[in-house]
């Protein structure tokens, strides 16, 4: 199914920019009169008739819109500390995305070894994930802000909070993030994954303070992008059984 993507939408008139016309005309031979499907990335799906074949702009009128369309059953908001390697931080964020997450917010621990990223190359990363996975919606990407600050500000959030860090604490013993979610009723998680050098022990006593739960990810020691990935896989396999 091709999807295409646009923001510019408006009065019964899609419009699409120059890349996607690009590859609509130049790559995909469309021309006036051909239905296309578009996307939104807030979560329509357009089903649209060319008016107008131009490689700089194409324009069509739409006829009918879908909303949810690709959705899931609960809202993830993923808390990742950039890793050292780029590609492996963009590698999570494509993946969490075909399986269905909402918002990603980096976070910049004590331990953190790169405090840098470009959320601009994420979001790129993230449309092309979601028309490939078929989704109409497409995750928020927040700029970079440090743990402690990302707790204070989601201390009185009402979702289920889980923080995910690899030493023992015996006043808070980790549970397994599956049985957390089997109890679970509500649709709202937020998990915080940290870096390399995992969150720090003052880190994990705020978070607690601030209403997260710790949890672990199985007896594997996993990468920080592998255990986001499988923190979003924990959820969509727990929503979707």
């Amino acid at each position: 199914m091709e999807l295409f993507y646009s923001r510019d939408i408006e009065g019964g008139i899609c419009r699409l920019d120059q890349d996607e016309s690009c590859h609509c005309i130049k790559v995909l031979r469309h021309r006036c009169g051909d239905e296309i499907t578009v996307i939104d990335g807030c979560g329509t799906l357009y089903r649209c008739r060319m008016t107008s074949d131009s490689y700089k702009g194409v324009e069509a009128m739409v006829l009918s819109s879908e909303e949810g369309w690709g959705s899931h059953p609960y809202r993830l908001h993923l808390a990742v500390c950039p890793t050292k390697n780029n590609d492996r931080y963009e590698w999570f964020a494509e993946k969490a995305c075909e399986m269905g997450f909402d918002e990603l917010s980096p976070v910049i621990g004590d331990h953190s070894e790169r405090r840098v990223l470009k959320t601009a190359r994420v979001e790129k990363i993230l449309v092309s994930a979601a028309k490939q996975s078929l989704k109409a919606a497409f995750p928020s990407v927040n700029e970079p802000v440090s743990v402690k600050e990302f707790i204070a500000e989601h201390a009185s959030d009402n979702a289920l909070k889980l923080i995910a860090y690899c030493f023992e604490d015996d006043s808070a013993p980790r549970r397994s993030i599956k049985e957390v979610l089997q109890g679970y009723e509500g649709s709202e998680i937020i998990v915080m994954i940290g870096p390399e050098g995992d969150f720090s022990r003052e880190e994990a006593e705020l978070a607690l303070k601030a209403g997260f739960i710790p949890v672990h990810l199985g007896a594997s020691r996993l990468r920080t992008e592998t255990a986001a990935l499988t923190a979003a896989a924990a959820v969509y396999l727990h929503h979707m059984a």
